[in-house]
């Protein structure tokens, strides 16, 4: 049986999947990146959670990370202006991810450009998505 952490994993990439660009997870970087752009959805930490007594309970504050990457020729900055608010869209349809949440939040990006010998540049940024949520133990 899957732990709670997995679980909220695997629903925000579900949550992700029906996006116009390619999400995985656990993923290393492709060789070409899609046209409509790539989304690599990373574990990242579920840092130390506050512990409550009577009942037990860890409420964590789990960072997943989002790699986010756009390879267009010259509308890059707007196919990953589109891709970062479709992202943001589809987070807002349902902050509790089916109620296995407290709450979603994701972090500003900070963008950058990677040159790419002989090929277009690629603009890419890391997406924080941190994910409140309350389990039994540290461990479940």
């Amino acid at each position: 049986m899957p732990t709670h952490r997995e679980t909220v994993l695997a629903a925000l990439h579900a949550r992700l999947q029906p996006l116009a660009a390619l999400t995985l997870r656990h993923e290393v970087l492709p060789e070409r990146i899609p046209a409509a752009g790539l989304i690599i959805l990373r574990d990242g930490q579920p840092g130390e959670p506050e512990v409550t007594l009577s009942p037990l309970r860890y409420h964590f504050q789990h960072r997943a990370e989002l790699e986010v990457i756009v390879q267009a020729g010259t509308g890059r900055a707007s196919a990953f202006d589109d891709m970062i608010a479709s992202i943001g869209a589809a987070l807002e349809t349902d902050r509790t991810l089916g109620g296995l949440c407290d709450w979603v939040e994701p972090e500003a990006p900070a963008s950058v450009d990677l040159p790419i010998e002989g090929a277009a540049a690629l603009k890419a940024a890391v997406i924080t998505v941190v994910l409140h949520y309350t389990t039994t133990g540290p461990l479940a």
